[in-house]
């Protein structure tokens, strides 16, 4: 299995405990999905490589360290997954943007793809993949296929919450790449919804049913 990170920091934990709660509205619900996103990137984003830069203070010059290289790509897996995405260029404002549209066949619960748009020289960029649940692993499997595809190397995959037997998947099929996730759940039910999970992630997010 690849490099699986799962926080245990109580910040995380608490704001996930609140997206749990069915009586939690729209608006909270979305600042929350924010809020964790920017928690987890900070430690995610732990490894950017820096360069030395030579700038001017207001008393002198001097050598200083930013981060180098194209930087930071953000490519949600539509729709949910863009509840994430102001959370983590909060941190990267510079980051580029691209989006993955998968559905999920409601009888084989396999995904499909719909839409695929990457920022320019993917290839050159280390690639924030967030989708706030992980299931079945489906959907994130398919969606780091189409981005190895077009030759990126450096992904760290980014959920709120997870089934054992989605990370299970997603590791087998990637050990190469980084998954940080916010909690691991008791198990996937026979619909293939996350248990005890939040319910329809997308749905809370954007206030549709």
């Amino acid at each position: 299995m690849g490099k699986i990170t799962i926080f245990d920091h109580p910040l995380i934990k608490h704001k996930i405990s609140l997206l749990r709660d069915k009586n939690t509205g729209t608006r909270d619900f979305r600042i929350l999905v924010e809020e964790i996103a920017m928690l987890m990137g900070f430690e995610a984003l732990r490894d950017l490589p820096t360069e030395m830069v030579e700038i001017e203070t207001p008393i002198e010059k001097a050598t200083v360290p930013m981060i180098s290289g194209k930087k930071i790509a953000v490519v949600p897996i539509l729709r949910a997954g863009l509840g994430m995405v102001n959370g983590i260029l909060a941190l990267v404002p510079s980051a580029k943007v691209g989006h993955i549209g998968l559905y999920r066949d409601e009888v084989t619960h396999e995904p499909h793809e719909y839409y695929c748009k990457l920022p320019e020289s993917i290839d050159e960029r280390t690639v924030i993949l967030p989708d706030p649940m992980l299931a079945t692993g489906g959907s994130a499997i398919a969606a780091v296929d189409f981005i190895k595809a077009r030759g990126c190397t450096s992904i760290k995959f980014m959920s709120i919450i997870a089934a054992p037997e989605g990370l299970k998947a997603l590791s087998e099929a990637h050990p190469d790449i980084e998954i940080y996730c916010g909690n691991v759940d008791e198990k996937l039910n026979q619909n293939a919804y996350i248990v005890p999970g939040l319910g329809d992630a997308g749905d809370r997010i954007f206030g549709t049913k």
